[in-house]
């Protein structure tokens, strides 16, 4: 079994689990409760693995008769503590220094399982105190918050304490067991986990917009930033020191921006997401950290984008203004915002102007381009109406363009998205642009059809990329478009205009025609005519 098989295995195995065990509850909610065990294990296994290489020959034997990671009772690590009481400060301050952590043996994933195999009515106190412990006294400020959504004495779980815990019992037990016979290390679980994200937002709707990017739109984004910005031909950046994206999520779009790099043997120095939602931004924190991203190798942001509440991005003086080299973003289509006179002198607005109360989209992408470095590129998912809406959507959309910032745009199919089936397009933004003309990728008509989405195979996603990337012109595919041309279209940029996938009517001769039906009738007389001579020869009547 390949390992991206192996991958798709553990997600579906999981996905059964959850289908089969939440009954009646709303999948978003059975979602929180799965993650944050599948985040727990994460975390035991690895501290784990640390604590056995820290200790190495003085890590007690496994005495368990159950050797599966999951089972193993009692933990190694919960021995070593008892016999060492002296040492376990000194040692857990060497490691916090490694792995960023600690984790009391007593809460550690396979004690939590034992306590739900054996059905102990001390689990739910155990799971709210262990949770508590991460949160709190694990390690500085990473895990702050960060099972604050999750209610372990929600009614969704029971109406009595005494049915919470069965419940919750039931739940690990089965996730124990299910993922047992798999592989615990970090891409295995951290792909499992992202999977079961897809899965979740699937099942969710319009809700999914909040939080889930499809992984083949993700992909095509993440490509396009990663490329050499004044020359994307040459290939990959070789390193990227700071990537954002300021509609975060679950942090999907900034994880798939690493992996790009990182496939290529390329670096990133930090990525930074912001994300409103509390239950997301949590979200968004534990999938960092179980894709082995160590709490100096990123920052999530808990709070509102459009009002700027993040110290890191509101330095008034421009020497000291953070910049990006990268920045992704899937914010949500055409919010409705309040925006005052005050933010019309701000400094992400101001030479611009701001966009409608109707429609936030132009708002977080001039947020986004204010701190796109001048090196660097942006790939923004946005509805439609952006290309062609008039009033001031039409003054930013032109002051870009005017000021050569618009690089390519790119109409995606429909129905690729869980939180609408409209069809949405990608702006590339630079601040370094140096061709005179923008790109435009028609893929509206190229994609798969599915029951419930459409999807991008492989190959769609190829051309849209090697499209932007050699800025190739392909017949009702993609064209490059002057800026006369678009002047002259009052800077409406509606892809349809420029990029037309119908095709040309065909011219017919009707004389031609007309000369071919006559031989064709020839044709059929002579060949009747020949047939009654038969017919009249055997006696039969003729046609």
């Amino acid at each position: 079994m390949t390992q991206k098989q192996q991958h798709k295995k553990l997600g579906d195995t999981l996905w059964n689990i959850a289908n089969d065990l939440r009954g009646a509850m709303n999948a978003d909610d059975f979602r929180d409760y799965m993650l944050s065990f599948l985040f727990l294990r994460y975390l035991s296994f690895n501290y784990e693995e640390a604590a056995k290489k820290e200790l190495g020959k003085d890590y007690p034997e496994i005495k368990s008769k159950d050797l599966r990671p999951d089972f193993v009772i009692p933990p190694p690590l919960e021995e070593w503590y008892k016999n060492n009481e002296g040492d376990v400060e000194e040692f857990e301050e060497q490691m916090r220094r490694k792995v960023h952590y600690v984790i009391e043996p007593k809460y550690l994933w396979s004690n939590i399982t034992e306590l739900a195999r054996t059905q102990n009515a001390d689990l739910l106190e155990t799971l709210e105190n262990g949770f508590r412990y991460i949160e709190n006294e694990s390690f500085g400020t990473t895990f702050k918050g960060l099972f604050s959504e999750i209610n372990l004495n929600s009614e969704k779980l029971g109406k009595t304490p005494k049915e919470r815990n069965d419940k919750l019992c039931k739940i690990i037990g089965k996730i124990a067991e299910g993922i047992a016979d798999f592989s615990t290390d970090t891409d295995t679980l951290g792909n499992a986990y992202e999977y079961l994200i897809g899965k979740f937002a699937a099942g969710s709707g319009k809700k999914a917009g909040e939080f889930y990017t499809p992984q083949e739109v993700s992909t095509i984004l993440s490509e396009i930033v990663t490329l050499d910005s004044q020359d994307p031909a040459t290939g990959l950046k070789p390193k990227l020191d700071k990537v954002l994206d300021m509609a975060c999520g679950s942090g999907s779009l900034l994880l798939n921006v690493r992996n790009q790099l990182k496939n290529a043997k390329g670096s990133i120095g930090k990525i930074y997401g912001q994300e409103k939602n509390i239950t997301t931004y949590n979200l968004a924190r534990m999938n960092m950290l179980l894709h082995g991203m160590k709490d100096t190798e990123f920052e999530i942001f808990h709070g509102d984008t459009l009002l700027n509440q993040w110290d890191l991005l509101n330095e008034m003086n421009p020497s000291k203004k953070t910049e990006f080299d990268a920045i992704v973003a899937n914010p949500p289509f055409s919010l409705r915002w309040e925006p005052n006179e005050t933010m019309g002198e701000d400094f992400r607005f101001k030479s611009y102007g701001l966009a409608p109360k109707s429609a936030a989209d132009f708002a977080f992408l001039l947020h986004g381009f204010h701190f796109l470095g001048k090196e660097g590129t942006m790939a923004i998912i946005l509805p439609h109406g952006v290309l062609f809406r008039g009033g001031a959507e039409e003054r930013i959309r032109t002051k870009l363009l005017k000021d050569n910032h618009i690089d390519t745009v790119i109409g995606l199919p429909p129905n690729l998205f869980y939180s609408t089936g409209i069809p949405v397009c990608i702006l590339v933004l630079k601040k370094c642009k140096k061709q005179e003309d923008v790109l435009f990728i028609n893929a509206a008509e190229h994609y798969e059809k599915e029951k419930r989405q459409n999807s991008l195979s492989e190959k769609h996603i190829k051309n849209i990329v090697e499209t932007y990337q050699f800025r190739t012109e392909r017949e009702r595919y993609s064209r490059k478009v002057s800026m006369d041309e678009i002047e002259k279209n009052g800077y409406n940029l509606n892809i349809s205009r420029y990029v037309s996938t119908a095709t040309e009517e065909v011219i017919i001769d009707l004389k031609e025609v007309h000369r071919e039906l006559e031989i064709i009738e020839r044709k059929i007389n002579s060949s009747t005519n020949k047939h009654n001579e038969f017919l009249i020869e055997l006696g039969l009547k003729t046609i």
